[in-house]
């Protein structure tokens, strides 16, 4: 705890997330009450505490039920919930495993393999993070072996451990697992990408379709992972068209980095207008 009187603020560091939750709220409110002394600073941790416990709790099973999975295991709910006190760069894993679990989901269906299992995986990839602190090894091997321990079958063991490719995958799971982390991962803002980063490369993404020549208007939409370019018919021919989208992907390949890929679409049209009077 750094108390620093200048700006007039308080700065609290630790390795485990859901202690520095517990000493913040803890010291919010001794400030408030006033009666800071060791006897009261131990009441107010030890009620903070309890109602943190009951807070994780909840936490885990509002996860599960947003998953649309049936109740888990107590210690892995408990475990859960703590990942909600967690981030990835500006991304809440808690939530990220949610996102993670309906994209599992999605892609099984598709599969046609076990959506539940698939949901249960991408729930759990994460889980790891929780404790890695308190257990040596990678986040997904923790996470694993805890699952493991209570009752989780083996394909999402599996799934879990081999999203990182820390072991082999044995199953589908595992791939799809990775793929849907990164899907996550990758939406605009969610990780280390702050706005003004994602604004910039929609501006730039415009801006290149404009240098070509006979490009009437550009816009970015899907959140940059189209481009829609709109060209005069007079200017640009059918197989010029295609020449322009394969020209400008080339040249956005080149000169931006973005996550995931990004559409090309050039629209040439012609409008053929009279006026009945």
């Amino acid at each position: 705890m750094l108390i620093d009187d200048t700006p007039g603020s308080v700065l609290l560091s630790g390795f485990d997330p859901v202690r520095r939750e517990i000493a913040r709220e803890s010291m919010q409110r001794l400030i408030t009450d006033g009666r800071i002394h060791p006897t009261r600073i131990e009441e107010v941790v030890n009620e903070v505490s309890k109602e943190m416990n009951e807070t994780i709790v909840r936490l885990g099973e509002e996860a599960v039920v947003k998953a649309g999975l049936a109740p888990m295991a107590s210690e892995i709910v408990k475990v859960l919930g703590r990942l909600h006190f967690r981030h990835s760069f500006s991304q809440n894993i808690l939530d990220h495993s949610v996102e993670v679990a309906h994209l599992m989901g999605l892609m099984a269906s598709e599969l046609g393999l076990d959506v539940i299992a698939a949901k249960r995986a991408g729930l759990l990839h994460d889980i790891g993070k929780a404790v890695n602190h308190e257990v040596e090894g990678p986040h997904a091997l923790v996470g694993a072996k805890l699952i493991k321990r209570h009752g989780e079958s083996d394909a999402v063991v599996n799934g879990v451990a081999s999203h990182h490719n820390d072991v082999t995958p044995i199953g589908p799971l595992g791939i799809l697992v990775s793929a849907a982390d990164a899907i996550s991962a990758s939406r605009p803002g969610a990780r280390s990408e702050n706005m003004t980063t994602y604004l910039k490369r929609m501006e730039n993404l415009e801006k290149i379709a404009g240098t070509f020549p006979g490009v009437e208007k550009a816009f970015a939409v899907q959140a940059g992972r189209e481009l829609r370019v709109f060209v005069q018919p007079d200017q640009v021919g059918e197989e010029e068209a295609y020449a322009l989208a394969r020209n400008l992907a080339t040249k956005v390949e080149n000169e931006l980095q973005y996550p995931g890929q990004i559409r090309i679409t050039v629209i040439r049209e012609t409008r053929c207008i009279e006026v009945a009077k």
